[in-house]
């Protein structure tokens, strides 16, 4: 008993099932106006989130944020056709879900699992953007990848942070307010995988554990 006591621990969560939590942090748009520069024109974002400990490793998350996004084509190196200008601002709504592995076992518990109180993390996948506009409202799917570390200062608390990126699948976030520039403004075509928009949050994050998970293991099992 004592042996799928220990078994159970290994590929169970920390005691706690789900977390719920928010984000704070930065946003910053990469496409026609802005083809390289990362962190350039960052504006406020924020998110909530969901998680689902699946277990010491591997996590499953749900957020639904707000970024502004901003660009312009002032300064830039590449000349846009006729020497053409233009700028733009977007709130953005983002509903997504992403698997994370932890690089440790995370939990400030078990230390006989080798668990951390600290654990680096990728994650990725899928969501979708929705931007309200004067030209109308952009939506297209998008694909996430990302990177962070989160910490435990206590038993049901957690402290993070996170840089995500969103692949769109759409050229259109910086038309706001007529700027057709913007669409392809080369017309040199594109792709699901050619000549679309990005846009990336880096973000802090404090989250709350809850849902006890249900151990059949006691101290008079342990002792068997």
């Amino acid at each position: 008993m004592l042996f799928l006591c220990l078994s159970f621990f290994r590929v169970s969560a920390q005691e706690y099932l789900y977390e719920i939590g928010g984000m704070l942090g930065g946003a910053f748009y990469m496409g026609d106006a802005n083809k390289n520069t990362a962190f350039k024109n960052m504006n406020p974002a924020a998110s909530a989130i969901f998680r689902y400990n699946a277990n010491f490793r591997i996590a499953f998350k749900a957020n639904l944020a707000w970024a502004r996004v901003t660009g312009s084509t002032e300064g830039l190196n590449n000349v846009f056709p006729d020497n053409a200008q233009a700028d733009f601002n977007r709130n953005v709504i983002d509903l997504g879900g992403q698997a994370e592995f932890n690089f440790f076992p995370y939990s400030d518990k078990y230390q006989y699992l080798q668990t951390k109180r600290i654990a680096p993390y990728i994650m990725g996948g899928f969501g979708l953007s929705v931007a309200p506009g004067n030209g109308g409202t952009f939506f297209s799917p998008h694909i996430s990848v990302g990177t962070g570390v989160k910490y435990k200062i206590k038993s049901r608390i957690n402290i993070g942070a996170e840089w995500s990126i969103r692949k769109l699948f759409g050229d259109r976030l910086d038309t706001n307010g007529g700027n057709e520039l913007l669409d392809d403004p080369y017309s040199i075509g594109s792709s699901p995988w050619k000549n679309k928009d990005w846009y990336s949050m880096l973000m802090i994050s404090v989250s709350y554990d809850f849902g006890l998970r249900n151990c059949n293991c006691n101290k008079k099992d342990i002792n068997k």
